[in-house]
């Protein structure tokens, strides 16, 4: 059973201005990138987005360019377009993910894990080698890196998705090491359980490798979670805004966890 969330929708109390700042989302037209990209909108940011989903483009109210972000090619043709578009950069949230397969690891097929790889963690290293000439340019900036809580955890049956999760937080640590000369900040974003179809399809993959219904492996899932309710795309939104504002000003190398307190995730390993 879930609870009431106690915490606000938003942070409109929050005084942040983001008038005029430029900032490119990947996977921005949906889920949590949507709702991120509306969020730095909303305090009057120009935003760019880019997207795989061509139906969830065709509705996005931000300018945007198609782009598949497992091809180097295509990560080279959207910065070239955002970047020309906004004419400059100051934050960039390396949002693009997906969940890869929910096997053991002798059942993955070598190209579900390459494609994991290509889309969580590498799509990252090539986004910010274009967007760092720029965020130089503008006297530093922000970079948001979306990780997982899988990404300070193991998370059985999920081995390419936890990898992934893990390397970005090293990414993310390294850089800011790297580029804080340059007054550019690089943070991780954590979430947990984010309600939305790609958890549903998670605990359904779950489920049916347990042997569980889905209203079970649902509740095994919150059982982990102190605040036992799923976390939101706002909750991850604010938090995003939060450190691309200067009330974020000194914050930078941080693997930063939206989850409502995670403790554990259910593992039941599987019969002989």
């Amino acid at each position: 059973m879930t609870m009431k969330n106690a915490v606000p929708a938003d942070i409109s109390a929050l005084p942040v201005d983001l008038s005029g700042k430029r900032v490119i989302v990947t996977a921005g037209a949906a889920g949590i990138g949507a709702a991120i990209a509306a969020a730095f909108a909303d305090r009057g940011a120009r935003v760019h987005v880019c997207d795989v989903d061509e139906q969830a483009l065709a509705s996005c109210p931000h300018p945007w360019s198609r782009a598949d972000v497992s091809r180097r090619d295509e990560i080279d043709r959207y910065m070239q377009e955002a970047l020309a578009q906004l004419g400059g950069l100051d934050v960039l949230v390396n949002n693009a993910g997906i969940a890869g397969p929910t096997a053991g690891i002798a059942d993955i097929k070598p190209q579900e894990l390459d494609a994991t790889l290509d889309i969580n963690l590498a799509s990252q290293f090539h986004t910010v080698r274009h967007a760092l000439p720029a965020l130089r340019a503008s006297g530093g900036g922000s970079i948001l890196n979306i990780s997982s809580v899988a990404g300070r955890m193991g998370v059985p049956m999920r081995t390419p998705y936890a990898a992934t999760k893990w390397g970005v937080v090293g990414l993310t640590r390294s850089l800011a090491v790297e580029l804080g000369g340059y007054g550019i900040r690089v943070n991780a974003l954590l979430p947990g359980l984010v309600a939305g179809p790609r958890i549903d399809r998670v605990i359904e993959a779950r489920a049916k490798n347990m042997g569980l219904t889905v209203e079970e492996e649902t509740r095994l899932e919150l059982s982990g979670v102190s605040l036992r309710q799923f976390v939101r795309a706002a909750d991850i939104a604010n938090m995003a805004l939060f450190l691309a504002s200067p009330f974020g000003a000194m914050i930078s190398g941080q693997a930063i966890s939206i989850d409502g307190d995670l403790q554990s995730l259910p593992w039941q390993p599987p019969a002989d």
